[in-house]
């Protein structure tokens, strides 16, 4: 081998990761809008129950929400999808705070038919019961997540963790019409710039979403992280199967977090004080 081809050929291993990035082949990140959308809300929530080791009272004004992540190529993607106003779990029974969910998420002119994919962060009713609301998505849920809940937490010795039967049915009837795919772990990337990263125990398989951009990620916690608290006192939730877990899983968030600003809890009102509404009831997080 000649001198100059063994250069060539060295030249060119070294640089291969560079020139195999995606972001160096034409396949950058688009430039993702990302919103949070409330849906229903919890003015003056003691929530110190809920949060492990609390030693003061903490009061919140809750909020549920779901987030949507706009792909300027017109993909529109929903993490999460809300309940549907007949839940029996619902409790604003005179609707004053509640809107349906599609109806919320249509406060930025996406129609429920425009949502192409939805990322089931948790079965967790108030997170997965409005799957019949948008008729086209494809359903994109932790592989783990959904094979505890069809099968073992319901056997002896099982924990079914506030996870309601009916949801994990439809997730499984929508699974035999080809509208789900089986997510395989943590850091999965599912679309260019956004990833699917698990660690979290809130339920048996939690996941949680990372949004790419050229500043970092945007990291929707969901119930990965439920107030603005659990990060200033470092705090974790009550509800899990790992405490340990959680506490390692959110010290990754804000290693993952492009800002510390852009870990987004899943329950904690003042998101919406926290970024600019262009709508009453949804904050433009990027």
């Amino acid at each position: 081998m000649s001198m100059r081809l063994g250069a060539v050929l060295a030249s060119y291993f070294f640089l291969w990761p560079f020139i195999s990035s995606p972001h160096l082949s034409g396949q950058t990140i688009p430039d993702y809008e990302v919103y949070a959308i409330e849906y229903n809300s919890q003015p003056d929530w003691d929530v110190t129950g809920l949060l492990r080791g609390a030693e003061d009272q903490i009061v919140v004004d809750g909020s549920l929400m779901v987030w949507l992540i706009k792909d300027p190529e017109g993909r529109n993607i929903l993490v999460d999808t809300g309940y549907l106003p007949d839940n029996p779990r619902h409790s604003d029974p005179t609707g004053e705070l509640y809107t349906r969910p599609d109806e919320a998420v249509a406060r930025l002119g996406v129609a429920p038919e425009d949502i192409t994919d939805i990322i089931i962060t948790h079965l967790h009713w108030d997170h997965a019961d409005g799957t019949s609301l948008f008729p086209n998505a494809h359903f994109w849920i932790q592989e783990a997540e959904l094979e505890y809940y069809a099968t073992r937490a319901y056997q002896e010795g099982g924990d079914s963790r506030g996870v309601d039967r009916t949801n994990v049915v439809e997730i499984v009837e929508l699974n035999t019409q080809g509208r789900v795919t089986l997510v395989d772990g943590d850091d999965q990337e599912i679309f260019n710039g956004v990833t699917l990263y698990t660690g979290g125990r809130h339920t048996f398989a939690a996941q949680y979403v990372g949004v790419g951009t050229p500043d970092g990620n945007v990291i929707l916690a969901s119930d990965n992280i439920w107030f603005y608290a659990n990060l200033d006192l470092n705090l974790t939730n009550s509800l899990t199967f790992d405490p340990e877990a959680d506490v390692v899983a959110q010290a990754r968030m804000i290693e993952l977090a492009g800002k510390p600003e852009w870990i987004i809890p899943g329950h904690d009102g003042a998101v919406f004080e926290r970024f600019p509404n262009p709508v009453e009831g949804v904050a433009r997080i990027r």
